[in-house]
């Protein structure tokens, strides 16, 4: 029964051997290279890792980084953002450049902006380095930024900013978008406030003089430290161009509206000659009335025939005499006196 005892404990001591070795043959690089570093990590540590799925090698360099920069970042901090998705050793990349920048940065900070899918070391880097960002941008669509001064010639501006992060407002900030978008209305609201395209040629600092003043990287992640006007075109007479669509649109107008006026008065014309044809018909009408009013005239014995044959003669004297006064006289022959 006692061999039965000893036997399993050294078949237990045998595993916890094995178990031992393989532990030390998979992280002694690993911890001699931190111990040499002088940023220990515990054989636990390393073993707690691997059960947590986090990759020790990135924590031990990264650790390593931070202590030979003077950093104290424990381990359980760089684990902690590695599970959060984070990228370790860009994070402490950052926090060593803006130690050696002297630019105050936390790890609290750093995190958070790496989190934010923001490119923390880039951020430190143009903190200390300023970047230009060319107004518009050429790749996402027009080379230029074209606006009307108010004598009606377009402009054609290019702008460059130069640029500092921000690392205050890197979280939660606006983007380089945000800020060409914001220095290209400054452009195109500074040249349509200018009297002519003459005095923006002859100044074109005025331009990034005003839109400087304007305050443009509020609530963005940038600071703005100058802009720079690179280039003015003169574009098209667009004053002109809209004058004369103006005009051919008042053509139109006029054009219609006498058109409009045209068929009015063929419509009063129109109207007019029917009521000549009206009027007519009713001379006619009154005219078949004569007749019978003169022989109820003669029934009633208010009409003679005497009187009645002098009429007669009357309307033929009349007729004689309409007919001579419409008859043309020869060229050389004098007109007949009625």
């Amino acid at each position: 029964m006692g061999s039965i005892i000893m036997g399993v404990v050294l078949l237990g001591l045998v595993l916890f051997g094995l178990i031992v070795g393989v532990v030390i043959i998979s992280y002694f690089r690993l911890w001699l290279r931190a111990w040499l570093s002088q940023a220990s990590v515990g054989w636990l540590q390393l073993v707690g890792m691997s059960l947590r799925k986090v990759n020790p090698a990135i924590i031990v360099d990264s650790r390593i980084m931070a202590v030979k920069a003077g950093l104290n970042i424990s381990t359980n901090e760089l684990e902690t953002h590695y599970l959060a998705g984070g990228n370790v050793v860009r994070v402490v990349q950052a926090l060593i450049a803006a130690n050696k920048a002297n630019i105050e940065l936390s790890f609290q900070q750093a995190t958070a902006i790496d989190l934010a899918g923001r490119d923390v070391l880039d951020a430190v880097q143009t903190s200390v380095r300023p970047k230009v960002i060319d107004c518009p941008d050429p790749t996402k669509g027009a080379a230029t930024v074209a606006a009307v001064a108010m004598d009606g010639i377009q402009l054609k501006a290019k702008a460059r900013v130069t640029v500092r992060t921000n690392i205050r407002r890197l979280v939660g900030g606006a983007t380089e978008e945000t800020i060409v978008a914001r220095v290209g209305e400054g452009i195109v609201t500074t040249i349509g406030s200018s009297q002519s395209h003459k005095k923006v040629l002859e100044n074109p600092d005025s331009i990034s003089k005003t839109v400087l003043q304007r305050g443009l990287d509020a609530g963005t992640a940038f600071e703005i430290l100058s802009i720079d006007i690179a280039d003015v075109d003169v574009g098209e007479n667009i004053g002109a161009e809209l004058q004369i669509k103006q005009a051919e649109a008042d053509k139109q107008i006029a054009q219609a509206r006498a058109e409009e006026r045209r068929a009015m008065a063929r419509a009063r014309e129109a109207e007019m000659l029917a009521q000549v044809q009206e009027m007519r018909a009713q001379v006619v009408k009154a005219e078949a009335e004569v007749p019978r009013a003169i022989a109820e005239a003669f029934r009633n014995g208010n009409l003679g025939i005497m009187d009645y044959y002098k009429m007669k003669n009357i309307n033929a004297d009349t007729n004689m005499r309409e007919s001579i006064s419409k008859i043309e006289p020869e060229p050389n022959e004098p007109k007949q006196s009625s």
